[in-house]
């Protein structure tokens, strides 16, 4: 009987007590000290990270059913993008080289029209959940039309989104008017409700597609189910000009006015914010998605991050959708141009350093979005949503300095491995929680149909 007890002790002291060891040549946590870990490793236990630090005392304290070496890799949180339009990757590069108002009226929102239907919308998400996983993003905020499928194809893929159905005053594809599409937001909000992947919310498009009794009913909409509501705000020198025209505010201050900031809220753009604008901002704790590319392309401006970064205001990137704004969704070149801009803007080099910028591609995302106390830094109790990065390609030798190699040489193609929630979607740069094939097969089929409604 003793001689069982032993064999059955020896046993169990052999058996694995955390489901899965990966450890890495850098580990960058991004937590509070912004530690670096050299010859680093994560130990996850149910989808949790339940341990941090150098991987030969993390071997030493723990026995685990899988091992993951990536001995030349840095692993990282997985990246946050703050700002999208997921399906709209299907009308990529069907309108380059226009501004905002001409972009919108004279070719989205009529293309829009002839093609968006449910099975657009999922073929179309598909595609954007391949890119993204392809490029290192484990987690995103999109607003568009039937977001319920959005939402249904990224818990099956596995990212975790933040996820807004859009509220706008005139007939869209999925509702011909503002109330109908107020009713069908609270069915997805019911139907998402406290899912592990999946934070369901409210997005009217912006103050100028929308009046103030509907944007005051997406704010009561919002706080009735604990959701987050989404909208672009100061995008252009127009939108502002035109608001103070037509209300004798800034879009800021109306919403404001209105209660639309009393509750969690995260505004895309801001890059005509004001002084008196960012002032509110930070005092509502409206997180920010800042969109360097889209920016840039659509000739908007150059949003004052140097300015909200210092009020405190939680900023992340975004790249925005895909159809002629920003042409892909690859943060790794947002976190590049993010850098690049406020150093230029601000005839400094030394603004917005390569930490600072990799921590909006992370944490701060993670923190505008209302995620922070799950996700953006690896940390014990925060969810295992990391990314390994390759380090073995010319670009990333040698490599002095990781936050300066992340964002300005290492590029999405060298991500190699993708995890969300201790679930691995990427192995090896190979995806394996979609098919790829027939993706790519109907992303084809579209771009004819696509082409043949604007003949019309």
């Amino acid at each position: 009987m003793r001689l069982i007890c032993f064999l059955l002790t020896v046993s169990l002291s052999w058996a694995a007590n955390v489901d899965l060891l990966v450890t890495a040549r850098y580990v960058v946590t991004m937590d509070r000290t912004r530690r670096v870990i050299e010859n680093g490793a994560l130990a996850i236990q149910g989808g949790q990270i339940v341990d941090v630090g150098p991987a030969a005392e993390l071997l030493k304290k723990h026995t685990a059913k899988q091992r993951f070496d990536r001995p030349r890799a840095i692993v990282a949180p997985g990246l946050v993008n703050t700002h999208g339009h997921a399906p709209m990757v299907l009308f990529r590069g069907i309108a380059d080289d226009l501004n905002l108002q001409d972009w919108l009226e004279k070719f989205i929102f009529p293309a829009e029209a002839r093609n968006v239907n449910p099975d657009f919308v999922r073929w179309g998400t598909r595609l954007a959940l391949w890119e993204m996983i392809r490029s290192g993003t484990t987690a995103y905020a999109d607003m568009y039309y039937f977001e319920e499928i959005i939402a249904e194809e990224t818990r099956k893929a596995g990212l975790r989104g933040v996820l807004g159905q859009s509220i706008i005053r005139f007939p869209v594809p999925d509702a011909r008017t503002s109330l109908e599409g107020l009713a069908r937001t609270e069915k997805f909000l019911q139907q998402f409700r406290g899912d592990p992947l999946i934070v369901a919310a409210i997005a009217p498009h912006a103050p100028y597609t929308n009046d103030d009794a509907t944007l005051q009913a997406c704010r009561k909409l919002a706080d009735k189910y604990g959701a987050p509501l989404l909208i672009h705000l100061s995008e252009t020198e127009r939108e502002n000009a035109d608001s103070l025209k037509e209300f004798g505010l800034t879009p800021t201050a109306r919403l404001a006015k209105l209660g639309i900031f009393n509750g969690p809220t995260l505004a895309a753009h801001g890059v005509w914010l004001t002084d008196d604008d960012l002032q509110i901002i930070a005092a509502k704790s409206v997180g920010i998605a800042h969109n360097p590319s889209s920016n840039m392309k659509l000739s908007s401006g150059i949003a004052p991050v140097l300015k909200m970064l210092k009020l405190g205001i939680a900023v992340g990137l975004g790249t925005d959708g895909v159809a002629g704004s920003n042409n892909d969704l690859n943060m790794f070149e947002e976190m590049d141009l993010a850098a690049k801009l406020q150093k230029i803007s601000s005839h400094d080099p030394r603004s917005l350093s390569a930490e600072q910028t990799f921590a909006m591609a992370t944490i701060e995302g993670a923190r505008a979005i209302g995620l922070a106390a799950k996700i953006g830094s690896l940390e014990v109790g925060k969810s295992a949503d990391w990314i390994a990065i390759d380090l073995s390609e010319p670009h990333a030798l040698p490599l002095f300095n990781v936050y300066s190699q992340m964002v300005y040489a290492l590029k999405a193609s060298d991500v190699s491995d993708v995890m969300v929630n201790g679930r691995l979607l990427m192995r090896d740069r190979q995806i394996l929680t979609l098919d790829t094939a027939a993706i790519a097969a109907k992303a084809g089929e579209y771009k004819v149909s696509i082409l043949s409604s604007l003949k019309k």
